[in-house]
């Protein structure tokens, strides 16, 4: 039986409904947050939206609009060239240095073909390229691809690493992934969502899994497009209260909600949107025999999804394992949106690098984002 704690926190209002009397110091860590945070009115964002030589390490470095902006351009470069085969390259001559020390896949190509296709170089860096903080410090690379690129995008381990890359770089840094943050995966999944339903705002997603860099950056994008957040996690694998402490401040200033529990019937009831994630990811294989067992309970089944609204979809960022989720929500045809998520990581990593190494004006017109 899983103990059933549920943390709803919209907007100035925050409500704990208990089921059990179960004391949880990371729930007492949630409240603290709101009892410390500054809260902020929602206020209309005016003026242009300019990225140019930013930094873009996680979701949280951007205002309602940017990130508008920059869902906008993604699904306007797909129209351009998948569907009208436009030749577009504002990037000719710009070169993009991509430092892996996770191998991949999605990142890898997405970033790469992108590049490509906007005319710029993509630079791939292994470990076996550039022994990043082992031969040469951090900020001494930095500067040494400075000189050399136009941009850096990091796929590390330590969010600090990439951190450290823009402190001493010139030219804008791309966070590809870090264990603490994923933001490029949320813009794929936004864009993929937007195109399904035809708005964001008032969508409800209901995470259940691990609270890792994917959770984070559901948590830092949700709030800025109105978007309901509900996470279930097990006990143990909470998300960072420093990441919940941002997010609370995000949601506060948007008016959104956020509900934090460890029962993933209760927040996918009537929810939109389903997704969850690797219950062991890249450094975490010793604990493998652990993770399957504190996770038992959290598969998304079909028994789950019919908790759902109707128009239910589900998304994973893959590679996906059986015991994360069954074959028959993972392969629906009609529900689940994994495919077209994945080829969103394209369209999004290229509006990201667009906008930050060079400028763009879409010729779509801007979707709406709001529910009417």
């Amino acid at each position: 039986m899983l103990a059933v704690k549920t943390l709803v926190y919209c907007g100035r209002s925050i409500s704990s409904l208990m089921r059990t009397n179960v004391h949880s110091p990371e729930i007492e860590n949630l409240l603290q947050c709101l009892r410390t945070t500054s809260y902020i009115q929602n206020r209309n964002q005016s003026g242009g939206v300019n990225l140019r030589g930013r930094d873009l390490l996680t979701l949280k470095q951007l205002t309602a609009a940017e990130l508008q902006q920059l869902l906008w351009t993604a699904m306007d470069l797909k129209t351009r060239i998948k569907d009208n085969h436009e030749i577009y390259q504002p990037l000719l001559g710009k070169s993009l240095a991509m430092i892996f020390q996770k191998r991949s896949t999605r990142t890898r190509i997405s970033n790469e073909t992108g590049m490509a296709l906007l005319g710029g170089h993509p630079v791939f860096l292994s470990p076996q390229d550039i022994h990043l903080g082992v031969n040469e410090s951090i900020k001494d690379s930095a500067r040494v691809l400075s000189g050399m690129c136009d941009g850096i995008l990091a796929r590390v381990y330590g969010h600090e690493v990439v951190t450290e890359l823009a402190e001493y770089s010139s030219v804008p840094v791309i966070n590809g992934l870090s264990d603490l943050y994923h933001p490029l995966q949320i813009l794929a999944d936004f864009i993929t969502l937007q195109e399904y339903f035809g708005y964001l705002q008032g969508l409800k997603i209901a995470w259940v899994g691990d609270g890792n860099n994917i959770t984070h950056s559901f948590l830092m994008g949700c709030p800025l497009m109105g978007i309901e957040l509900r996470i279930a996690t097990p006990k143990g694998y909470e998300v960072d209260p420093a990441v919940m402490h941002d997010a609370l401040k995000l949601s506060a200033k948007h008016g959104s909600c956020i509900s934090i529990s460890n029962d993933p019937k209760e927040v996918a009831y009537r929810a939109d949107v389903i997704v969850t994630d690797t219950w062991i990811s890249m450094g975490q294989e010793e604990e493998k025999e652990k993770r399957l067992n504190d996770f038992h309970g959290y598969q998304i089944d079909r028994k789950l999804v019919n908790e759902m609204a109707a128009k239910w979809v589900f998304l994973h960022c893959l590679p996906r394992k059986s015991e994360e989720v069954t074959d028959d929500v993972f392969y629906d045809t009609k529900h689940s949106l994994v495919w077209q998520e994945a080829e969103n990581r394209k369209w999004s990593a290229m509006a990201v690098i667009l906008h930050l190494l060079g400028d763009h004006s879409c010729k779509i017109d801007k979707p709406n984002f709001q529910r009417e």
